[in-house]
């Protein structure tokens, strides 16, 4: 598989039979050039949303109507991107477990919280989330934005994900620390892959402490439109 970030907390999944879209961000994200994105979001087969800030979902709609690719997340988020004119692809809840082809998408809690603008009005989306998604032999835990967080520990024995992408930034989410902490405690990853930094001056900079904090472990400072395949 292959995995390509998009900045910030976006990414490009090709697994299995799917092209997917996590949370892209591509107009206006100071990480990827504008050139870029059209190629960021080509031949996506589905969207994948974790909660309703801005910054995850302010392109959803029209990525959608162009690629003509589902969105799938929260029951109360999903249902209000389908109702701005989003494709409809489900809306589920926490535990739930969706196909995506060859691929799975179960949805489990994330820490942190989830509002959209709505008519110019702040709207309460429902929890925030994760995914553990399944593909070509491997599971790969997507934090969403969170804080370390007790249910780790029986989403890392339930799930075993093999590829951790971890929301390490600070400020808004743990920080690399925080993110080493939880991974070596809660999980045994091959690979781990920080997002949700350098965006802007207020997070973190360098995955340096994740990487010092998980020896052992493939810790991948991810460029943007650059594959990492695993």
């Amino acid at each position: 598989m292959n995995i390509i970030w998009l900045g910030h907390g976006s990414f490009r999944l090709e697994i299995g039979d799917q092209v997917i879209l996590i949370d892209p961000w591509v107009t206006g994200n100071p990480m990827l050039p504008e050139d870029q994105a059209s190629a960021a979001t080509a031949g996506a087969t589905h969207i994948l949303v974790t909660h309703g800030h801005f910054d995850h979902t302010a392109d959803i709609v029209e990525i959608s109507k162009t690629t003509g690719a589902p969105v799938s997340g929260p029951y109360e988020l999903a249902a209000a991107l389908h109702g701005q004119g989003a494709t409809e692809g489900n809306t589920f809840g926490r535990g739930g477990t969706i196909a995506l082809g060859d691929v799975t998408a179960t949805l489990v809690p994330a820490s942190h919280s989830s509002s959209m603008q709505v008519d110019g009005v702040s709207r309460y989306m429902g929890a925030e989330c994760g995914f553990m998604i399944k593909g070509e032999g491997k599971c790969v835990y997507v934090s969403g934005d969170t804080d370390i967080m007790a249910d780790m520990d029986w989403m890392g024995d339930f799930h075993k994900p093999d590829v951790g992408i971890l929301s390490a930034g600070g400020y808004f989410t743990m920080d690399m620390a925080g993110a080493a902490y939880a991974a070596k405690r809660y999980f045994n990853f091959s690979t781990v892959i920080p997002c949700h930094y350098r965006t802007f001056p207020l997070l973190e900079q360098s995955a340096q402490t994740l990487i010092d904090g998980l020896p052992g472990v493939n810790v991948v400072e991810p460029e943007v439109m650059q594959a990492i395949t695993v």
